[in-house]
């Protein structure tokens, strides 16, 4: 051995999953990337890791000076935790990823796990409710929870106190999953140390948020969502009138999941946001039987196939879009105008923006992703957007 560099004239190796997967997260907990800008930008540029390298100059192109994506460090620190925890990282590409959350526009990219990862493939609903629940909503959601996974469901909750912990309980023997608001890592409230620690045993926890992250406010509708995509049905009892719970209902509804309630007393506070929904339609639920009766028989679902990897071919779904026209700068920024004013503080559709600029798909989706990056709109749950006030905090 000499010493002596030699050139290969091998092609370059596609990278490896681990390498793909790194690059994945950090581009996911770059600032502002949130998971619709994420699926935009990798569809665009193919991969994660030439995301991560075009996203300054789109980041500049968009008028925002001296970004930066997610530094390594802030990566492999969250590495370190999640190997801690025994946590996994899953890919919505990978075939363990369930299929229901996998459709959604605004699907989590990336979700830490812990625990039976074949429960995401078994038919799963939802119950959800108070969390100053009374004894009679905690006895009735036991006996509902244990009965739906005698007939073949996984339960499906949040692991908050109330009615959450009390399905979670329930439901440890026939198969239970936990959507965490915070970190996968980060038990809340601490109360649910013990039930959490026991779903890792037997059940599932999940989060799209990273490792060590303690839940804010913001955290919870976001919770709320993947709650509700995972399920085929979500079940509500006790609900006050204005709670996260209907948050909860109202992403089912949207999803074009089945709502069902059970009805409460008419004086008790606990139970009007039940009551309402069975009032507007929600199938209004005494037993596990009117659940199961509401639904399609269970059946395993199947899992999806692992996309081939390869150098020179993308998937359907990540071929880039028609390339936008070129603009002049003041173009760029008569549209960005455009747009900001079109929206306000109410979330409204991406479909109804299109309409009304009478503007084609590939004409707006880069210019919304300029808009995002800039914080100047916020993507709403739903992939609703909105404008930002000043003072907004949309980082991811």
């Amino acid at each position: 051995m000499t010493g002596e560099a030699h050139s290969s004239t091998h092609p370059p190796l596609p990278p490896t999953t681990e390498d793909a997967r790194y690059s994945q997260l950090r581009l996911l907990r770059s600032k502002r990337v949130g998971p619709v800008t994420y699926h935009r930008l990798l569809a665009q540029f193919g991969s994660a890791q030439n995301a991560l390298d075009a996203l300054p100059e789109v980041a500049r192109s968009a008028g925002l000076k001296g970004y930066e994506t997610c530094p390594a460090d802030a990566v492999d620190a969250e590495i370190k935790l999640a190997k801690a925890a025994k946590a996994r990282l899953l890919c919505c590409s990978d075939p363990e990823y369930p299929a229901p959350l996998a459709a959604l526009k605004d699907a989590p990219p990336l979700l830490w796990v812990i625990g039976n990862l074949s429960l995401l493939q078994r038919p799963l609903i939802a119950i959800v409710g108070a969390r100053n629940a009374s004894s009679l909503g905690r006895r009735m959601t036991r006996t509902l929870a244990q009965d739906l996974g005698a007939a073949g469901y996984v339960v499906v909750s949040g692991l908050a106190r109330g009615i959450d912990a009390a399905a979670h309980e329930a439901a440890l023997n026939s198969g239970t999953i936990a959507v965490q608001a915070g970190g996968v890592d980060v038990i809340y409230p601490a109360e649910n140390t013990r039930l959490a620690s026991a779903i890792a045993e037997t059940g599932l926890r999940v989060s799209e948020q990273p490792m060590g992250r303690t839940p804010q406010a913001r955290d919870f509708p976001k919770r709320n969502r993947i709650i509700a995509g995972l399920a085929s049905a979500v079940v509500v009892i006790e609900a006050a009138a204005r709670s996260g719970t209907l948050i909860t209902a109202q992403d089912a509804l949207d999803l074009g999941r089945e709502v069902l309630a059970v009805p409460g007393h008419p004086f008790d506070p606990r139970s009007s946001g039940c009551n309402r929904l069975i009032r507007d339609g929600a199938v209004l639920v005494r037993n596990a039987a009117d659940v199961v009766d509401a639904l399609p028989p269970a059946q395993p679902a199947q899992p999806r196939p692992r996309p081939q990897a390869t150098t020179n071919q993308r998937s359907p779904a990540e071929v880039p879009a028609a390339q936008p026209q070129h603009r002049s700068l003041a173009e760029t920024h008569a549209l960005h105008q455009q747009i900001l004013d079109c929206l306000g503080p109410s979330p409204t559709s991406e479909t109804v923006l299109m309409r009304d600029l009478a503007l084609p798909p590939q004409d707006l989706a880069p210019a919304l992703t300029d808009l995002e990056l800039d914080g100047s709109i916020l993507r709403q749950p739903g992939g609703l957007l909105s404008k930002c006030a000043p003072d907004d905090d949309t980082a991811h």
